[in-house]
C-alpha cells in the first residue's frame, strides 16, 4: 500500500518510513500539515498516518479539512498524548484509528491492513472493489472515488463506471454497454451511451483531473488502467 506519513520529527519519519518499507509499503513523508493536504490532491495515498502535533496547521485541522473535501482516506492519528480527550477529539474529528507515540511497528501495521480490512479496501480481484489507477469502485456499496475523493455519481453513470473499471485498459463496444449497463439487447434509436459517457466524464473531471476515457471510433470505449 503507499502510505502518507505526517510527522514533523524527521529521525522519527525516517525510522517509521523504513519500518514499513519493511513491511512492504510504499511510503510519502510530510513535515508539516499544510504540505500534507498539498500531497493528499496530488496523489492517491491508501491511507495516512497524521501526527497529532504539527507545524502550520495541527493534525485535527488536516483532519477536518480533508473529510470535508470529501477525501475518504483511512487516517490513523499517531501522537505523544494518551489522554481520552485527545482521542476523542481525533476520532470525533473523522479519524479511523489512533495510536500513542511511540508505537511498535508490527502493531502499526496490523492496524493498517485490519483497518483496510474493515474499510473493505484491500479485495483486489474481487467484487468488494476494483481499481483502475487512481480509481476505486465498491459495487456492493454503489460508491466510487477518484484520488480518494468521492464521485456523486447516479444509478446508471456508476454501472457505466463499473463496467469500465472493471475492463479498464481494454475496449467496451457499444453493444457490451447496452447489454450490461441497460440491459439492452437491441439498438436503441437515441444516442444514450454517448450521453451518459459524456456525463460521466463531466464528473470524473470534475476536480481538474484528466479524462481517463478513451473513445474507439466506430467501437466503443476505453479506460485508461
Amino acid at each position: 500500500m503507499h502510505l502518507l506519513i505526517v510527522e514533523d520529527d524527521d529521525a522519527l519519519a525516517a525510522q517509521l518510513a523504513e519500518q514499513l518499507h519493511q513491511s512492504g509499503h510504499e511510503t510519502t513523508l510530510a513535515q508539516d500539515g499544510r504540505r500534507a493536504i498539498e500531497l493528499v490532491g496530488q496523489n492517491r495515498f491508501d491511507l495516512i498516518i497524521l501526527d497529532r502535533i504539527l507545524p502550520k496547521m495541527d493534525g485535527i485541522a488536516v483532519l477536518k479539512s480533508l473529510r470535508e473535501h470529501q477525501i475518504l482516506t483511512p487516517i490513523i492519528m499517531m501522537t505523544a498524548l494518551g489522554q481520552s480527550r485527545q482521542k476523542v477529539e481525533g476520532l470525533e474529528g473523522g479519524a479511523d484509528d489512533y495510536v500513542v507515540k511511540p508505537v511498535d511497528p508490527a502493531e502499526l501495521n496490523a492496524r493498517i491492513h485490519a483497518l483496510m480490512r474493515a474499510r473493505g479496501w484491500t479485495g483486489r480481484g474481487s467484487e468488494e472493489t476494483l481499481r483502475a489507477g487512481d480509481l476505486l469502485v465498491s459495487p456492493t456499496r454503489h460508491s466510487a472515488w477518484r484520488n480518494g475523493k468521492a464521485l456523486n455519481l447516479q444509478k446508471i453513470e456508476f454501472k457505466l463506471l463499473t463496467e469500465l473499471v472493471r475492463n479498464a485498459g481494454t475496449t467496451v463496444t457499444r453493444s457490451m454497454l447496452l447489454e450490461r449497463v441497460w440491459n439492452y439487447d437491441f439498438e436503441p434509436a437515441t444516442n444514450i451511451v454517448e450521453a451518459y459517457i459524456r456525463r460521466l466524464r463531466i464528473k470524473l473531471t470534475e476536480y481538474g483531473d484528466d479524462d481517463p476515457i478513451k473513445t474507439i471510433r466506430g467501437v466503443g470505449y476505453m479506460l485508461r488502467g
